[in-house]
């Protein structure tokens, strides 16, 4: 499950680490610069990346297309890892190359449910 941190303790620096992690990974995919017939045959976003206070590790939360094939594209992606890991690691410039960990971005679904409560007719009508 995604939590919208507002964390103090972020520091800037680790927020635009992880926005740029998060742009090249997207750019990878979206021009199809993966050898795996999964991510070029779907289109996957990157929802966000969350990056370690020391910068070793990011979490990369993704959503296919419309939620199809999840399970698989999320084997892809791990699969691919350490050629993503490497293809970060060259395109910006850090002192280590962070470990990238895949994880289904839900928040679209917990966003989608809640609007579903709201609009059901018992909550309609206690809003009115």
């Amino acid at each position: 499950m995604r939590h919208n941190d507002n964390n103090p303790d972020k520091s800037v620096r680790t927020l635009r680490v992880g926005e740029q992690v998060r742009h090249v990974l997207a750019e990878i995919l979206q021009r199809g610069d993966v050898h795996d017939d999964t991510l070029v045959s779907h289109l996957v976003s990157v929802t966000e990346v969350r990056m370690s206070p020391d910068l070793r590790n990011a979490t990369v939360f993704v959503k296919p297309l419309l939620g199809r094939d999840e399970e698989v594209v999320l084997k892809a992606l791990r699969t691919t890892t350490a050629f993503l890991q490497r293809e970060v690691a060259r395109r910006i410039n850090l002192k280590y190359a962070a470990k990238l960990k895949f994880i289904a971005d839900e928040s679209f679904d917990e966003g989608s449910h809640i609007d579903s409560l709201l609009r059901a007719p018992g909550v309609a009508r206690d809003l009115d």
